[in-house]
C-alpha cells in the first residue's frame, strides 16, 4: 500500500506541475537547465542522504576495507584526486584513469570518461568491481554492512526497516552525490548581478566565449558529450576512451568533456592526468600538433592565444572556482563514522 501512495503522490505532483527536485537538499540557480536525473524514482530524503554520505566515506566498500569513494574523490579537490595522475586502489595499485571531479551530477546522462555507465544509481558498481580500485562486489558489501548495528539503524531510518540491499545502498550513494551541487562561484554571483568581473576576467570571458564555449557551455561549463581533443595515446595505458568500449573507429579517443568549474582545486587535468597546470592545457590547444583522423572539428577552429590572452583566459576560469562548495561542512567526512560499530 505504501508504494501505491508514493506513486499516487508522484503522479499528482507531476500533474499539478510541482517540482520534485525542488528540495532543501538540492538547490540551483534559475539559469541552470532542468536536471536530467529522474528524481521521482529516488526522491531525496535527509536520512537517505546521510546514509549515502556515510557509505561514500566508508572503506567498507572495498575488499580489504582500505579504500572508500572519497579516497579518489576528496571534497577539498572538488571530489577529485589531486595527489596522483591516475587513481590508486587497494594494495596501492594504480588504475588507468584520473579520477574525475564529482559535482552537478544530476545534469549528466552518462558517467566515466568513456561513458560506459548510463545511470548515476549504478555508477558506483564500476569502481567497486574494478580489480585495481576497490576490488569488491555488492553482494559481499551487503554482508559486511549487515553485520553493523550502526548501519542497521541508518537503513531503518531511511527505508522504514533495517533490510540492507544492493538497490538501497546504491540509491543512498546516489542521493548524497546528487547534493554535490556547485553553483556559488564568482561567475554565478556576476550572473546574478551581485558582483562584477575585473577587466582581465571580462577579457578572458570574451576569449572563452569565442574559443571554449562550444564544448564547455555555460552555465554547467560542459555539454557532457564526448570529444577527441587531439591528445596523443599514452603508450603504456593504451586508452582509446569510448573507442575501447565500442570497438568502433569513429569512437576512437572520444572522452567525456569535463566541466571547467573548480579547476583550481581539481588538477591534474585530462583523462590520464597528464597536465598539472592550466597553462599546459591551454598550450596543448595552442600548439595544434594534432594527427587524428576523427579529431573533433571544433578543435581545428580554435584561435591560438598570445601570452596576454592566456593570462586573461585563466583569470576568467578562476571565477568558476566555488570555495563554498569545497569547504561545505555538510558534504565533508562525517565524524560520526569514526564511532560506528562494525
Amino acid at each position: 500500500m505504501k508504494g501505491i501512495y508514493i506513486q499516487f503522490f508522484i503522479s499528482l505532483s507531476i500533474l499539478l506541475g510541482f517540482n520534485l527536485y525542488d528540495s532543501p537538499y538540492f538547490k540551483y540557480p534559475d539559469y541552470f537547465p532542468k536536471p536530467f536525473y529522474q528524481f521521482e524514482n529516488n526522491i531525496l530524503d535527509s536520512n537517505k542522504i546521510k546514509l549515502g554520505r556515510m557509505l561514500f566515506y566508508d572503506p567498507i566498500l572495498s575488499s580489504d576495507n582500505t579504500i572508500s569513494c572519497a579516497s579518489c574523490h576528496s571534497p577539498y579537490n572538488a571530489f577529485s584526486h589531486s595527489d596522483h595522475q591516475l587513481s590508486h586502489g587497494i594494495n596501492d595499485q594504480i588504475g588507468k584513469r584520473n579520477a574525475p571531479a564529482l559535482f552537478n551530477l544530476a545534469w549528466q546522462k552518462k558517467f566515466m570518461w568513456d561513458g560506459s555507465i548510463n545511470h548515476l544509481d549504478v555508477q558506483p558498481l564500476a569502481p567497486i568491481s574494478h580489480s585495481k580500485e576497490m576490488n569488491e562486489n555488492i553482494q559481499n558489501i551487503i554482508l559486511k554492512i549487515s553485520k553493523s548495528n550502526f548501519y542497521k539503524k541508518l537503513y531503518n531510518k531511511s527505508f522504514g526497516d533495517s533490510l540492507i540491499t544492493g538497490e538501497r545502498t546504491l540509491k543512498a550513494l546516489a542521493q548524497f552525490q546528487l547534493t554535490l551541487v556547485s553553483c556559488n562561484s564568482k561567475f554565478d554571483y556576476v550572473k546574478q548581478g551581485i558582483n562584477s568581473f575585473t577587466k582581465k576576467e571580462k577579457l578572458g570571458y570574451q576569449i572563452f566565449l569565442k574559443n571554449c564555449n562550444i564544448c564547455h557551455q555555460e552555465p554547467l561549463f560542459s555539454t557532457y558529450q564526448f570529444a577527441n581533443n587531439g591528445l596523443t595515446v599514452d603508450s603504456t595505458l593504451k586508452d582509446y576512451g569510448k573507442g575501447s568500449l565500442t570497438m568502433q573507429s569513429k569512437d576512437s579517443l572520444l572522452f567525456k568533456i569535463p566541466s571547467l568549474r573548480n579547476l583550481s582545486y581539481s588538477s591534474p587535468y585530462m583523462h590520464d592526468g597528464r597536465f598539472k597546470t592550466l597553462h599546459q592545457v591551454i598550450n596543448h590547444y595552442n600548439n595544434k600538433k594534432y594527427n587524428h583522423k576523427n579529431l573533433s572539428p571544433e578543435i581545428l577552429e580554435l584561435k591560438s592565444l598570445n601570452n596576454n590572452e592566456v593570462v586573461n583566459l585563466i583569470s576568467f576560469l578562476k571565477t568558476l572556482d566555488d570555495s563554498s562548495f569545497i569547504y561545505n561542512k555538510i558534504t565533508r567526512f562525517p565524524i560520526l563514522l569514526l564511532s560506528k560499530e562494525n
